[in-house]
């Protein structure tokens, strides 16, 4: 083989390297029961919403007696072990045998909320065998609200196979996620006394600045609508003169001096026959 075909041959076997190796690091996320054009925008946004937890692991041991000692593996919308390629988003191992039976898988996911939680379900599991009518597993993990906590407290609640059909693995966790946006805590009155205070604002602001730049006024006058707000301001201390005075306007004064009507001419008429003669 010549030079440059060796080279061509090298190249390709290195690219065809580097594509499986992105294609086995790139790891599956949930898949909703169903086609992907029946999925709503509700399940789409759940799922979303989930995200932040999907590159977490999740494990809880069980013991029940000397028979049974599990431990649960989960991962949000992610396998637990992605070499394996088995979709197994909830896995058990049991600790004795090291034996690992998948509870449920991503690439059937079902995921719908209330007020305050999220429930995300993986169905497709293995099977029971003689439990449930040999029916495939499923795990049912209730997120519920949890301000302040990215995730926490993930446990398994019970296990449901004493039924003929529709066992499942409950399990539960605490979650931010599942919260509710909040409200603002800005009350009515509040909201309406920014608002006000804004629009004044903007009102004397504005108005100083076109009385002042495109008007010319000087002092004053650069107030905007300085006659009507000088009117109005002699007309409310007029108001309030004329209601909170105590005692009408006509009563006479409590004290009385002496007036300028009592004081009279000064008499030209002396004594003067009262001088000896």
């Amino acid at each position: 083989m010549s030079p440059p075909c060796h080279t061509s041959a090298l190249l390709l076997v290195f690219m065809a390297l580097a594509v499986a190796g992105a294609e086995q690091s790139e790891e599956r996320s949930c898949d909703v029961i169903g086609d992907e054009s029946s999925e709503s925008q509700m399940e789409r946004a759940l799922l979303k919403k989930l995200e932040p937890l999907s590159h977490m692991r999740f494990n809880v041991t069980v013991e029940k007696g000397k028979t049974e000692n599990y431990v649960y593996h989960f991962r949000v919308c992610r396998e637990v072990n992605s070499t394996l390629h088995d979709f197994g988003g909830l896995v058990q191992t049991d600790r004795q045998t090291g034996k690992t039976t998948v509870i449920g898988r991503i690439n059937e996911t079902q995921v719908f909320n209330g007020s305050d939680w999220i429930m995300l379900i993986y169905k497709g599991g293995d099977s029971y065998g003689r439990h449930c009518s040999g029916e495939k597993r499923r795990a049912v993990i209730m997120i519920s609200c949890k301000r302040g906590v990215t995730a926490s407290s993930f446990s398994i609640i019970s296990e449901e196979r004493e039924k003929e059909q529709e066992c499942f693995y409950l399990f539960e966790m605490d979650s931010s996620v599942a919260c509710p946006a909040e409200n603002s805590h800005l009350s009515v009155g509040s909201i309406l006394l920014i608002t006000f205070v804004s629009l004044t604002a903007v009102y004397i602001i504005g108005g100083f600045l076109y009385q002042r730049l495109v008007v010319g006024a000087k002092g004053m006058e650069q107030i905007p609508h300085f006659a009507f707000w000088q009117d109005l301001g002699n007309l409310v201390a007029d108001g309030c003169d004329f209601v909170c005075r105590s005692k009408p306007r006509n009563a006479p004064a409590a004290y009385r001096g002496v007036g300028d009507d009592q004081l009279g001419e000064e008499s030209e008429e002396r004594d003067d026959h009262l001088l000896p003669m």
